[in-house]
Order: C-alpha cells, then sequence, then structure tokens
C-alpha cells in the first residue's frame, strides 16, 4: 500500500469523528462537511512521517478550520441554526460519538452560537471530546491556563443560558475598563487587585518587534517579551500606560484597541474569569488584526 493510500485509509477511520468534531463547534452539518474536506487535503498536502498520532492531528486540524469559520461567521453575523444543524448525513448517522456529544440539540446549538469562537473551541474540544488542554492551546493561540478558563466559562454559559453569556460579557466590560483606568492613572494596586495572581501577558512577534524598536529609539516604552507572567510583571507593563486605548468589542469580548485615526494598530484581547484578567494577548500583526471584529464603543 502507497503512501497515499495508507493516508486517505486511516483518514476514512477517523471520518466519523471528525465531523462530530466539526458539527459540534459549527452546528452545520454541511459546513461540517466542508471542514473534514479541508482536513483531508492538508493532510494530502503534509509530510506526516513525524506524526505520531494522526487522529490527534487531524482533529487539530478540522478545529482550526472551524475556528477560522466561526471567525468569519462572527464578522458577518450569521448562525447556522436551522435545519441543516439538525439533519444527520448518511455517512455519520451510524456511528456518532458517544456521551454529551451525541445529546447535542438545537437548544445547545442556539447557547453554544453566543459562545466566542475560542469558548467555542475549548469547550467543544475538552467537554465533549476530552482533549487536553496542553493540545487545544496552540489551537486558539492561547496558554493552558486561558484555555482551560475558556472551556470554563463557555461550559457556565452552557449551563446558565443565553442570560449568563449577557452577564458575563457585562461583567467583562466592567473589568477591562477599569484594567484601562488603573493603567492610565498609574495605579499598581488597583492593577493588581484586577489581575489573577497567574496572569500572563502575551504577545505577537509584531509586538515584541515594535517595543524593541521604540526602545531603542528612547521611546518610555517597556520591552516585551512574548510571554510574562506574573500579575506584578504584567501590571508593571501598564503602569501609567495604554493612554490612547480605548475599550471595544473584540470578536463578542470586551478588550482594548489602540486605533489612531480610526484604524487599527494594536488590539489587546482579554481572558476574564470570576472578575479577574487570566491572560492578555497584544495583537499588533496586520492580518490578525484584520481578521478579528472590532467595535469601538460610540462608533
Amino acid at each position: 500500500m502507497g503512501e497515499e493510500d495508507f493516508l486517505a485509509t486511516q483518514f476514512m477511520a477517523n471520518r466519523t469523528h471528525l465531523a462530530a468534531v466539526a458539527h459540534r463547534m459549527l452546528g452545520s452539518w454541511s459546513e461540517a462537511d466542508d471542514a473534514v474536506q479541508e482536513a483531508f487535503l492538508r493532510l494530502m498536502r503534509t509530510d506526516t512521517r513525524d506524526v505520531v498520532n494522526l487522529r490527534g492531528w487531524l482533529t487539530t486540524v478540522v478545529a482550526r478550520v472551524c475556528l477560522d469559520v466561526l471567525r468569519s461567521r462572527k464578522r458577518r453575523r450569521e448562525s447556522p441554526i436551522g435545519r441543516d444543524a439538525e439533519a444527520v448525513p448518511d455517512e455519520t448517522a451510524a456511528d456518532h460519538e458517544t456521551g454529551v456529544a451525541d445529546a447535542i440539540g438545537v437548544g445547545m446549538l442556539v447557547v453554544l452560537e453566543e459562545l466566542t469562537p475560542a469558548e467555542r473551541v475549548a469547550f467543544v474540544l475538552h467537554d465533549m471530546f476530552e482533549v487536553a488542554f496542553d493540545e487545544i492551546a496552540p489551537i486558539i493561540n492561547r496558554s493552558p491556563a486561558a484555555a482551560r478558563q475558556l472551556a470554563s466559562r463557555g461550559r457556565r454559559r452552557v449551563q446558565g443560558g443565553q442570560a449568563s453569556v449577557a452577564a458575563d460579557r457585562e461583567r467583562q466590560r466592567e473589568v477591562v475598563a477599569a484594567f484601562l483606568a488603573a493603567s492610565r492613572d498609574g495605579d499598581f494596586s488597583a492593577l493588581l487587585a484586577l489581575l489573577a495572581p497567574d496572569a500572563v501577558l502575551r504577545a505577537d512577534a509584531a509586538a515584541v518587534a515594535l517595543a524593541a524598536s521604540r526602545a531603542r529609539a528612547g521611546a518610555d516604552a517597556p520591552r516585551l517579551a512574548p510571554e510574562t507572567h506574573g500579575r506584578e510583571a504584567v501590571a508593571e507593563a501598564f503602569k501609567g500606560r495604554a493612554t490612547a486605548a480605548q475599550v471595544a468589542t473584540i470578536d463578542d469580548e470586551a478588550g482594548l484597541v489602540f486605533a489612531p485615526g480610526g484604524r487599527p494598530f494594536a488590539v489587546f484581547d482579554f481572558v476574564v474569569d470570576a472578575g479577574r484578567i487570566i491572560e492578555i494577548s497584544v495583537i499588533v500583526d496586520r492580518a490578525r488584526i484584520a481578521a478579528l471584529r472590532l467595535q469601538m464603543e460610540g462608533a
């Protein structure tokens, strides 16, 4: 058996599982089938000789495709809920995943649509398919701790329904607004109170390079590392800064945006849980910013 035939056989052996993962994330069998087909195409184009767990690799690929679909859908404000959410294709009807994944219905899909893309991916992968947070984290570009919190928040929102989603979003906006005020005022104690003890500040490569360039030019700006751990260090990075940032909605969640002339230049994406900031991601990369749905307050 040739390499391509072997990979195709392995793919077909996992197709039902992949379709179940994609459907739970997207709520649409037609979109799920497209995601699975894209995974197959990527499999055929990739050297997988060093892949130990092909099922896990394929699950990761499908999850990333679904995350892109969810983000695109949020930008267009579309919803797949309808007949397609319940229609089960013939090839998967005989062999669904067991457990909670099998019990999903339109009611849960409606609530899942209220989750952010990252919450939905983290919740579905962990709670429905038992994927470890260490594996989920790189899919959603978060730390494992943040992935755990996103899944936990998604779980609470699913259990509490749409009212819980609205309450969580309002609480996040309050926390982000308070963090911005404390940052501008240089109130170190207030910043510490808003940050979880193990808070993480993550910066993309473009943000790290920009901070280094500004520091070399003599600007009063902190150097950024790809990851900064601990609330004291994160608070120090923001103390007396973010003066030109403003509260904005980023993929349905409150965050901060620096947008000179109305054009987003830097985005500060927050993960908030139980009233504390777990993680802040600084995004300067233009392609990543363009992929986000942003709405400045008052715009």
